[in-house]
């Protein structure tokens, strides 16, 4: 069963066709990687999901459900959660604090600082921090961790909010080779429960966490595949190099190849 199903999608502004009759669809419980070069209509792609730009032309659907002309905070309700590329998180809060106030969103500041949380809220905080590594860091101010821990720790306020589908926008945007391992540990743990949607530049990245790759240019799907499919295909080659070298030559450029 799919968990999306995007048919002939297209969002224009002023005249451009930033998406342009893209058809997509994605399995519950799939975790598929979305690459493609800048201006192919990815981040749009992932505003239309979340409501914040509306389509002109095509259908929508989660879970059988159109979201068209549904509100961001409509389209979060339904169980659609986004991580956006600069990690979110309240810098002056602890870790543990800003984990429960993202699985209790009813709350505020406040009462997360001050009120008293239950056991079964307790547990479910302890389990995100375990889930996302940050057990020995609970209690420190989210403003002390790495960049890459502000990326897990937002990664975990998202699963949190507990959505079906989890849009992650380039997780390890700035990380080191360490960070980027463990957030790709994260994101394939995470893809036994959740269905998720990351689109990434990071080539090394995408080779340890794909399973379906979907390749975007000019606002419309150009292919999809394995990502030994994806990386051997002459038309991502030319997309991404301007030409069509033979193979070897691309095996040759290492794991660079498409320009990252």
């Amino acid at each position: 069963m799919n968990i999306l199903e995007i048919e002939n999608l297209t969002v224009s502004f002023d005249g451009f066709k930033a998406i342009n009759q893209l058809n997509l669809s994605l399995e519950t419980g799939e975790l598929r990687v979305i690459i493609g070069p800048n201006g192919a209509g990815k981040t749009t792609f992932l505003d239309t999901i979340t409501g914040k730009v509306q389509p002109i032309e095509g259908q929508l659907l989660f879970k059988g459900r159109s979201l068209k002309g549904l509100s961001e905070y409509q389209i979060s309700r339904l169980g659609i959660g986004r991580k956006f590329q600069t990690p979110r998180v309240y810098l002056n809060l602890t870790v543990r604090d800003n984990l429960d106030l993202a699985h209790n969103r009813h709350k505020n500041v406040f009462s997360t600082l001050f009120g008293r949380v239950s056991v079964s809220d307790k547990r479910t905080v302890a389990g995100l921090l375990e889930t996302i590594g940050l057990v020995t860091k609970a209690d420190f101010p989210a403003q002390l961790l790495s960049h890459g821990e502000k990326q897990r720790l937002e990664i975990g306020m998202l699963v949190a909010q507990s959505p079906d589908l989890l849009l992650v926008d380039e997780p390890v945007a700035g990380l080191t080779d360490e960070e980027t391992k463990n957030v790709s540990e994260l994101l394939l743990a995470l893809s036994e429960s959740h269905s998720i949607i990351v689109i990434e530049h990071d080539m090394e990245f995408v080779r340890q966490i794909a399973r379906q790759v979907t390749v975007l240019h000019q606002g419309s799907v150009l292919c999809e595949g394995s990502m030994e499919e994806i990386q051997n295909d002459p038309r991502v080659i030319e997309v991404y190099l301007g030409q069509e070298p033979s193979i070897p030559e691309i095996k040759d450029a290492g794991t660079n190849w498409m320009g990252i």
